[in-house]
């Protein structure tokens, strides 16, 4: 056993006759009887107190501290009592993401899951608690792909809580738990008339951003962030190094998505259409500190910047650039229009003229190539249209032979 059950109500001392004989203590009928009282693996001692009439409840309670020190699955009682609005923020203090991340994920949390969960101790979290915060996101109007978004926030700090040993198991794991499911609603991409008509309304500093982001199938901050000295004329490629963030207000420079850094091929009708956008567009040198505001100073010469020389800002390109030319264009300006649809665009156009998975997913500068897949699968030229094809090949070949001189010759 790795302790022993006190019982407070009565202490054993020396009777008349030299034997131990059990006495009331000054505690008797007083508060609860036993004290289930261990050593835990720290060396600090452990209790529990349990009232009269349980000395059983004690004797397997302290049985179960046992069984599970010896299995390695001891978790400290107490530990378990932080609130779960501290321990987020103390689990924020210890991530290594970058800044823009981290922000990110601060805010998903404080708007959405500590004002339901916060003031909850860790250890008494149940899963019914998570069914019912789930359903009350799903009240709020929060869409399926932002909700699967922040219940991974969710589950992360709780396997992270789950390491620290405070709590046994994540209960976002539980076989009644289960993340929301994504909208089965597959990309649509724009039509190339779709693309040049937006084109057509933008102002002409920004124009030839669509036959970046189209051509090439760089993000919008890759777009924001590419500078003469990433576009080589003569190679034929445009090298994907940096992208223009924003951490809350304040203009970055930082690497792409991921850090995956990458190498794009360049069409020459991309590369006529920057030719033509620099000679009308001085480059503009630009100095902005790298990855965090109190960063490093790094210049480049951007290609696309402001009217005033400055960086471009997502939040007032999009406010009064991008959607403007969208409704100019009479489209409309909600999320699956905003300016990835051009990598969208990128994407169709290469599936459609047989490129691989594997190449896209590495022009598009993805984690993984199954990514890519699964997000493009259905912009794939059919494999029924490929089996025709094949079979009547065959078939024809056939049919050919058997129509042949030899054939006639052999029927006369």
């Amino acid at each position: 056993m790795a302790g022993h059950v006190q019982d407070r109500w009565y202490k054993s001392e020396p009777g008349p006759d030299g034997k131990p004989a059990r006495v009331k203590t000054d505690r008797f009928g007083v508060g609860l009887r036993y004290r289930a009282r261990y050593v835990a693996p720290d060396g600090t001692e452990k209790s529990k107190a349990f009232p009269d009439k349980q000395k059983r409840k004690a004797d397997a309670w302290l049985a179960t501290i046992e069984a599970d020190m010896t299995r390695g699955d001891y978790i400290d009682p107490q530990a378990g009592k932080v609130t779960f609005r501290q321990y987020v923020a103390g689990w924020l203090k210890t991530q290594t993401t970058d800044p823009a991340t981290r922000a990110a994920v601060d805010m998903r949390l404080r708007l959405h899951a500590v004002p339901y969960l916060g003031s909850r101790t860790m250890g008494a979290i149940q899963p019914s608690h998570l069914r019912l915060w789930m359903r009350q996101m799903e009240d709020a109007g929060l869409s399926a792909g932002y909700r699967r978004v922040i219940f991974a926030h969710v589950s992360t700090v709780f396997t992270a809580a789950a390491e620290d040993r405070l709590i046994k198991d994540n209960p976002c794991r539980a076989r009644s738990v289960k993340a929301p499911r994504l909208d089965p609603r597959k990309t649509k991409p724009w039509t190339y008339e779709r693309v040049m008509s937006v084109r057509s309304e933008l102002p002409d500093r920004y124009c030839e951003m669509i036959e970046v982001a189209a051509g090439c199938g760089l993000r919008q901050g890759e777009v924001f962030g590419l500078a003469v000295e990433d576009v080589d004329f003569l190679g034929g490629v445009v090298h994907a190094v940096r992208q223009v963030k924003l951490l809350g207000s304040r203009a970055v420079f930082a690497p792409p998505k991921g850090g995956k850094e990458r190498d794009v091929p360049l069409p020459e009708s991309v590369a006529f259409a920057l030719a033509a956008h620099i000679t009308r567009h001085q480059p503009t040198e630009v100095t902005l500190p790298w990855k965090t505001v109190d960063g490093p100073p790094v210049t480049a010469t951007l290609i696309f910047v402001s009217a005033e020389g400055l960086a471009l800002n997502r939040n007032r390109f999009n406010d009064r650039v991008w959607r403007p030319a969208l409704r100019s264009a009479g489209i409309t300006t909600g999320r699956e229009n905003g300016m990835h649809a051009l990598r969208h665009f990128y994407a169709s156009v290469l599936l459609d003229a047989g490129e691989s998975i594997k190449a896209l997913s590495e022009y598009l500068g993805h984690h993984d190539p199954g990514y890519t897949l699964r997000t493009y699968t259905h912009l794939m030229p059919s494999s029924e249209t490929r089996t025709r094809a094949a079979v009547d090949g065959v078939f024809a070949h056939q049919t050919r032979a058997a129509d042949g001189p030899d054939t006639a010759r052999a029927s006369d």
